[in-house]
């Protein structure tokens, strides 16, 4: 597979801000899986398809990263790989979202559109900007009666800001969406009715691997299980 039909991004975001959610919706969305599939996926506990360990079950959080491939095509039709990888949310198991961030090209920050960013946002922007990694920021939750998306955004800007990041850093894209729900928009008042808009920004704005795939092979161990 070519480098130029490759994506590697990771979805970082704090606890309970929809991050899973959201994969469980890419997931299902993507075409990959067969309407019975789907509908044992769907029933499972919490609804979280990459959340597969026992404990992470029980208590409905992410707490070991986990990789998944979607197989997209694009508007003019060319087939992309999305490789997602899925991190946790919740301080206590940063280590693991530092290791993992090494292996994507990219970030996609959920941030909650009442919460706005919290303490382990700011961890994981810190991680992802000393990776180099470029932002995709989506603002999740806008179906709540008291979120505030524009205000969020605005925070968010301020936050990375803060930590230092560059003109072109903070020139990313803005994704409104409801990640419970399975819709992304442009416009948080105009609310989509799938999350299309979603896989066109991976594809758009997320660049391709590195690397020269005709040469030698090294690979980065960043998980032993």
């Amino acid at each position: 597979m070519s480098p130029k039909s490759i994506r590697n991004i990771a979805i970082i975001a704090h606890v309970d801000h929809g991050k899973s959610t959201l994969v469980d919706h890419l997931l299902m969305q993507s075409g990959m899986f067969r309407t019975g599939e789907l509908d044992k996926l769907a029933g499972g506990q919490h609804n979280l398809i990459m959340d597969s360990n026992p404990l992470e079950r029980e208590r409905g959080i992410t707490i070991l990263s986990k990789n998944g491939a979607i197989d997209y095509h694009d508007r003019a039709g060319n087939p992309i790989r999305i490789n997602i990888i899925d991190t946790p949310g919740h301080a206590d198991f940063g280590g693991e979202v530092e290791r993992v961030l090494r292996m994507a090209d990219a970030a996609m920050l959920l941030i909650d559109a009442f919460e706005g960013p919290m303490p382990q946002t700011r961890f994981v922007v810190t991680k992802a900007l000393e990776a180099g990694l470029k932002f995709i920021l989506v603002v999740n939750k806008c179906d709540r009666p008291n979120a505030r998306p524009h205000e969020v955004v605005h925070e968010a800007l301020g936050l990375f800001i803060e930590l230092g990041a560059d003109e072109d850093d903070l020139e990313f894209p803005v994704i409104y969406a409801s990640a419970r729900d399975g819709w992304a928009s442009d416009e948080p008042e105009h609310p989509g009715g799938d999350l299309r808009l979603v896989f066109e920004s991976i594809v758009e704005h997320v660049p391709e691997p590195a690397g020269d795939p005709a040469s030698p092979l090294q690979m980065l161990i960043t998980t032993l299980d």
